[in-house]
């Protein structure tokens, strides 16, 4: 578990972008490579492992039990991002009484600017996301949302020039052969009143919402790499701050003109769990949903956009075992197979990382070896 002092000096001390595997080098001195930063990559990793598997539940927790407005369940997904509020107060003033401290703290202009336009993206992948997830069962939409991961993969070679090795390939394949399976035999698992149009709309749906998250993730990257001053902890939960509340402004407008606001009342009152819990849903859900994006931007600063991808392809799979035991949706064969796939492409992975972090070791040995020879 990542200790607590090394987390505040990573914070503190401003660890900058990795560019991993990547090709595309920082246009700053500032942003060179630095070693990896294990405390802050586990802690991002459990915000996302939290957010993923309990994102999906609430919201879909909202539709069973009478919710219909699909804006408003897509305003969850960025409405929490005031929390961020608490942790960069925090920061900042350690920032001010620190006087070794970067004399910069707020974000360059240029990342509040992409950010926006970003965050204006992500509101309506959520909306995609949402009016999916209304008409399937979060088991399906969980793995169909795997299949991100192939998007990452074109869009980071494309975008940031991510260099590919035999077992990220063979990882991106499995996984996207696992969200296909689920295609073929979808109609076995159609909520009820839901009809085979429906189905495949919002089957549609999710995969338009997993191909513009693809999409983004390289995106995001792109502009941590851009950046002129150091980028730190502090700018990244700057970036999603601003990200998430360009998001929720689109979601709002869009609220507006769909009169949600006024439905909503009503909503609650017929709301099958009661008025109280419908609000307690929706709140939950706000909080619960920021924490997948504060950890995918976290891992997009600690790894990268593919490492990203692969990660939130993994706990989808858990996201569908939490939902055919806390909903008691089906379990069918495909499912069982798509799960195995992607188990195995996580697996294929790290093996190949690992196997590609054995290399450097083995030449420092030898050529350690090969010096102490020659003297």
């Amino acid at each position: 578990m990542p200790s607590s002092m090394n987390i505040e000096s990573s914070l503190e001390e401003g660890t900058t972008i990795q560019n991993g595997n990547n090709k595309l080098a920082p246009t700053s001195e500032a942003n060179e490579k630095k070693p990896m930063n294990w405390p802050l990559l586990l802690l991002n990793c459990g915000f996302m492992a939290i957010g993923a598997i309990g994102g999906p539940l609430l919201s879909r927790l909202y539709f069973i039990h009478g919710g219909s407005r699909k804006w408003v369940s897509t305003m969850t997904q960025t409405a929490g991002c005031p929390i961020l509020f608490i942790p960069l107060f925090f920061l900042y003033s350690r920032h001010r009484s620190n006087p070794q401290s970067p004399p910069h703290f707020f974000i360059e202009p240029k990342l509040f600017f992409f950010s926006a336009i970003i965050g204006v993206l992500l509101g309506i992948d959520n909306f995609l996301y949402s009016l999916g997830l209304s008409y399937l069962p979060v088991s399906t939409s969980s793995m169909l949302l795997a299949t991100q991961l192939s998007f990452v993969a074109v869009f980071s070679r494309i975008i940031v020039r991510q260099k590919f090795t035999p077992f990220s390939i063979n990882s991106v394949v499995l996984m996207s052969l696992g969200s296909v399976l689920l295609g073929l035999r979808g109609d076995g698992d159609r909520p009820p009143g839901v009809t085979g149009k429906e189905y495949l709309i919002g089957f549609l749906l999710t995969l338009g919402s997993a191909a513009l998250l693809g999409f983004m993730w390289p995106c995001i990257e792109l502009c941590y790499a851009k950046a002129t001053r150091v980028l730190n902890y502090d700018a990244v939960l700057q970036f999603q701050l601003n990200l998430s509340m360009f998001a929720s402004i689109t979601c709002f407008i869009a609220m507006l003109i769909n009169k949600d606001l006024k439905a909503m009342e009503r909503e609650s009152r017929e709301y099958g769990l009661g008025q109280t819990m419908y609000v307690v849903v929706l709140v939950c859900g706000s909080v619960i949903w920021q924490f997948t994006f504060v950890g995918a931007l976290g891992l997009i600063f600690c790894v990268g956009s593919l490492f990203n991808g692969i990660f939130t392809s993994v706990l989808l799979p858990l996201t569908e075992v939490a939902a055919v035991i806390i909903y008691h949706e089906k379990f069918t064969g495909e499912k069982g197979m798509a799960l195995a796939l992607c188990l195995w492409g996580f697996t294929s992975y790290f093996y190949g990382e690992y196997q590609n972090n054995k290399k450097p070791k083995a030449a420092a040995l030898s050529l350690k070896d090969q010096d102490q020879y020659n003297y």
